[in-house]
């Protein structure tokens, strides 16, 4: 289903990424095992019928838009939904394939729009993009002009996703999603000019850790792109759950956004700065018949959507940006 070998080819040519080779291998190989991912072997059988189509188009700039119906046959085209959807569920997006609009839980180019306008040029940028989920975004980065993007996301189930969608946008763009976390990356690697981290940081048991490891992917001047969610307080002010936050068992740290700019300060990021903040409402993230399990409604007490479940303040978003040292 996923063949690395262009990919370990491609990164000779970057001398701050030749070091991680040794291990790279190795690693992915691991991360894809079957004793790991017991629904593998489907995942690849989806992947294996997929129907071989050639896209007419390709647009990645304003959508994700691969192709249209008339670029394939009525049998084509009900083989290729029925493929896609043994890969459920589908939460990042949407995508925009031959005319089949897969709908997702999240609308993930609503983020994006968000994001945009505070990001340092991405023409001719290594990207690395932590925690991708399907790798949309990595996508959207590389429309944007990044010359290559690395998404890593340790979900067997998302990098099936990524490389059924690549099949059809194209195995030579300089686009892949690796099934690792980023404690796998080498330390100190300081090789990416841009580093995303989007969703992640409240799942981490250390976001002081994760913080440093994301300053060690970059390069000194690099720009981080953070996006995570936060409280309304003053420094010092954070939010630690008991137990779950919106059903979720792993979230760890909520902080206000004066917490983080000063946790991303201590980690020796300059110029920290939020730049965006808004409460996560029922259009932006919600069931849908491509991922039809719990969404935001059934995270929210139904008596004060303005709560959890739990009682916690409703999910809030916040994008920070800072720069490598």
């Amino acid at each position: 289903m996923i063949d690395y070998t262009n990919f370990y080819a491609s990164i000779q040519h970057i001398p701050a990424l030749r070091p991680w080779l040794a291990q790279l291998p190795e690693q992915i190989a691991a991360s894809l095992s079957p004793e790991r991912w017991g629904d593998l072997p489907d995942w690849r059988a989806a992947f294996d019928a997929l129907p071989d189509i050639s896209p007419s188009a390709v647009e990645l700039r304003e959508k994700v838009r691969i192709g249209s119906a008339a670029d394939a046959s009525p049998e084509q085209l009900q083989a290729l939904e029925k493929q896609l959807r043994k890969l459920h569920p589908w939460r990042k997006g949407p995508w925009e394939i031959f005319d089949l609009f897969i709908d997702t839980e999240w609308r993930s180019d609503w983020k994006w729009e968000r994001v945009l306008p505070h990001l340092e040029s991405l023409e001719n940028r290594l990207v690395l993009d932590v925690g991708c989920g399907n790798g949309y975004h990595c996508w959207r980065q590389f429309g944007a002009g990044a010359r290559r993007v690395i998404g890593i996301d340790p979900s067997a189930k998302y990098v099936a996703q990524f490389y059924a969608l690549k099949k059809y946008l194209g195995w030579e763009q300089p686009v892949d999603l690796l099934p690792l976390g980023i404690e796998a990356l080498p330390p100190k690697l300081h090789a990416f000019d841009t580093t995303f981290s989007m969703g992640v940081l409240y799942h981490r048991r250390s976001p002081m850790d994760h913080l440093r490891e994301l300053r060690d992917t970059l390069r000194p001047g690099g720009q981080l792109l953070l996006e995570t969610l936060v409280i309304d307080g003053e420094p010092g002010d954070c939010l630690v759950p008991k137990d779950r936050y919106a059903k979720m068992r792993n979230v760890w740290f909520i902080p206000s956004t004066a917490t983080l700019e000063s946790w991303l300060r201590k980690c020796g990021f300059e110029n920290p700065r939020t730049v965006d903040v808004g409460t996560t409402n029922l259009g932006e993230q919600r069931r849908t018949d491509w991922m039809r399990f719990e969404s935001l409604a059934d995270f929210l007490d139904p008596e004060s959507p303005d709560k959890t479940a739990e009682g916690h303040p409703a999910p809030k978003r916040a994008v920070l940006v800072a720069n490598a040292p």
